[in-house]
């Protein structure tokens, strides 16, 4: 069994979100299975920073629509997309 690994972007709400509780809200919300690597940041405009964790899930857990669907259910959380997919 493989591990795919997917950079994500999660866009906060607002500018105001305190983006290291967000961070913490994003690890507790994980499905079993998911973990994070890292988490960078990404200054997209007017002081509003998206999250961009790398998450790799195992290759028979279906991709990365629970985590996405988990992420997305996180207070503060505006959208989530995946940016990148690849396997480990």
């Amino acid at each position: 069994m493989g591990k795919v690994a997917a950079k994500m972007k999660v866009m906060p709400k607002s500018p105001d979100i305190d983006l290291d509780v967000l961070q913490q809200k994003l690890e507790e919300s994980l499905p079993q299975g998911a973990e994070i690597r890292n988490v960078e940041r990404d200054d997209v405009a007017f002081g509003l920073v998206a999250l961009l964790p790398m998450v790799v899930v195992p290759d028979d857990a279906g991709g990365t629509e629970a985590v996405e669907e988990s992420f997305s259910d996180v207070d503060d959380v505006e959208s989530v997309s995946v940016e990148e997919v690849g396997r480990l």
